[in-house]
């Protein structure tokens, strides 16, 4: 009888334990989706900085390997195209930008000699920091080049919950992305998390 007891008890603390492993990832899982539900509904957050630079902040999606694959496809393959095996990805993120230079230049005669004859060009050009565009008018064409340089920030942040004034826990997970150059505007930005013990092939 006690050998039946005993054998009750520990395959009804298995089952515990196992109940208990499973109502957890149940419960680790339900609030995966509510998160992503969240930040599918929110959208890209548009600002700037105090320097007056462009930044934009999303809220973090949560997907397994297998939800990347099937949302991502083109970004999957680019991303094992590099190599990198994509069950090893940590995190992903997209940015896009536009720049936009709008300026006054002074236009200059210049001469140019080609096949032995000097031909009248004219010549402008125009810089700062960031940004350079030159160009030769000659007749009715323009021939011009834009350089521009940029660097995008980024930082990853938590966000906890609030009740009342007290901060816990972690409600969402943030990207903030800031451009350094003054002519770039950010439009559109994501972030998408791969948790590791989520990852399936």
């Amino acid at each position: 009888m006690k050998k039946i007891l005993l054998w009750v008890a520990a395959i009804a603390t298995i089952v515990a334990v196992v109940c208990g492993v499973v109502i957890s990832r149940l419960i680790e899982e339900n609030g995966r989706l509510e998160r992503n539900q969240r930040a599918l509904m929110g959208e890209v957050q548009l600002y700037r900085t105090e320097n007056d630079r462009s930044a934009a902040s999303i809220e973090a999606l949560e997907l397994t390997v297998a939800e990347f694959r099937e949302a991502h496809e083109r970004d999957a393959k680019e991303i094992e195209s590099l190599g990198i095996r994509l069950r090893r990805a940590e995190s992903y993120a997209k940015s896009a930008m536009i720049t936009t230079i709008a300026d006054t230049v002074v236009v200059r005669d210049t001469v140019v000699v080609r096949d032995s004859l000097p031909r009248a060009y004219r010549y402008f050009a125009a810089a700062d920091a960031w940004s350079r565009v030159e160009g030769i008018l000659y007749g009715d064409s323009l021939s011009y080049a834009v350089h521009s340089v940029d660097t995008l920030h980024q930082v990853i942040h938590r966000v906890p919950r609030k009740f009342w004034f007290i901060r816990y826990g972690t409600k969402a997970i943030r990207q903030e992305v800031w451009s350094s150059n003054p002519n770039t505007e950010l439009v559109y930005t994501e972030y998408i998390e791969l948790p590791r013990r989520k990852r399936s092939r």
